[in-house]
């Protein structure tokens, strides 16, 4: 955490400099990417210590100023649960006229991932195509850690209800078009989601994916940190007693249950969720589905020539999102393989 920490002070000196001299951009651009390390910088720290809430003060700090000169509406909120409260943040494209609203996705940014990372500073994929994005803190995620809002197996189905009911209150959001993005672990989470909320969720995007039954390979085969971070996130300081817990983490079960237009994006050689649990789950899901799997690409999607010379997988997804969210219409089931060149073999389920 040391050099984010001295990164993170530096960019945010910049960007203070910037505002004293009135330069709003070049002060905006400063402090969201402060904000970002700061946030970083939390990663290897395993417990709520008073260096990780420091940072989280500080990265707090620079997002609010982010928001302050930034050129379009942005909104830090907290969504109850339960006794409790997950802090997210609202992205809308532009300020609505009168009597418009957006569709809008909830995201997960996975178990390393953060709501201050949920959207591009500028050029958003989602944003651009006029869908709004809510950035959440999931239980066990980013300032969840901290707050103790531990993760279960299935409490992300019922925080992403959460900010459901809250999104369906908002004037500038149409309830009849909510969606869903999530990343690495958040593929776990978006999927359990997907199964409780039914018909309310219209598109869900699972991408660079954690679907393997119990965990294994994450957590046993990779780097040490990932099962520290996330035994601290569901609360466990035993070991074995969270080996028995990580068991319940299953998809099979509950992926029947999914309604929702389903988009999974995944590579091939993936390190932390062999591919093969990826091509399982999406046979036993029912509901209309696309599965991208580019070949050689790891869990990042971005060590491969496949995601070099094919199509950029941030576009294939916010083009879907916008096909299912402002399009409508139906979507044909198929896989689709991304070979070395670019080349596109589809092959309907």
């Amino acid at each position: 955490d040391r050099e984010f920490v001295i990164q993170a002070r530096r960019r945010e000196a910049k960007a203070k400099a910037a505002e004293d001299a009135g330069n709003r951009v070049t002060a905006r651009e400063c402090y969201f990417i402060a904000s970002l390390l700061w946030a970083t910088a939390r990663w290897p720290i395993h417990s709520a210590t008073e260096a990780l809430l420091e940072m989280e003060v500080k990265m707090n700090e620079c997002f609010e100023k982010f928001i302050q000169f930034a050129d379009r509406p942005i909104e830090r909120v907290e969504i109850a649960f339960g006794d409790q409260f997950l802090p997210a943040y609202l992205h809308l494209p532009h300020s609505p006229a009168d009597g418009e609203s957006f569709p809008c996705i909830v995201t997960s940014q996975g178990m390393d991932g953060c709501k201050e990372a949920a959207v591009s500073i500028y050029g958003d994929k989602a944003l651009e195509r006029g869908i709004a994005v809510l950035g959440l803190d999931g239980p066990g995620q980013g300032e969840c850690f901290s707050r103790r809002v531990l993760v279960t197996a299935s409490n992300h189905g019922v925080a992403v209800a959460a900010a459901y009911d809250w999104l369906e209150a908002r004037p500038e959001i149409d309830p009849g078009r909510l969606g869903f993005r999530g990343t690495s672990f958040g593929s776990y989470f978006g999927a359990v989601a997907a199964a409780a909320l039914g018909k309310r969720m219209k598109a869900c995007v699972l991408a660079a994916v954690c679907q393997e039954p119990g965990c294994n390979t994450i957590f046993n085969q990779a780097s040490p940190t990932f099962k520290m971070r996330f035994m601290y996130m569901a609360g466990y300081t035993d070991e074995a007693e969270f080996d028995a817990f990580i068991k319940t983490f299953d998809l099979r079960p509950i992926a029947a249950k999914i309604t929702a237009d389903v988009l999974c994006v995944a590579g091939s050689d993936d390190e932390l969720s062999p591919i093969a649990h990826t091509y399982d789950l999406m046979e036993r899901i029912t509901a209309p589905k696309k599965l991208i799997v580019y070949e050689g690409a790891r869990h990042g999607l971005w060590q491969s020539t496949s995601v070099a010379a094919g199509k950029n997988p941030h576009n294939a997804i916010a083009d879907w999102l916008a096909g299912r969210l402002i399009d409508g219409g139906a979507m044909t089931s198929e896989q689709v393989h991304v070979d070395a060149t670019g080349r596109e073999t589809v092959t309907p389920y």
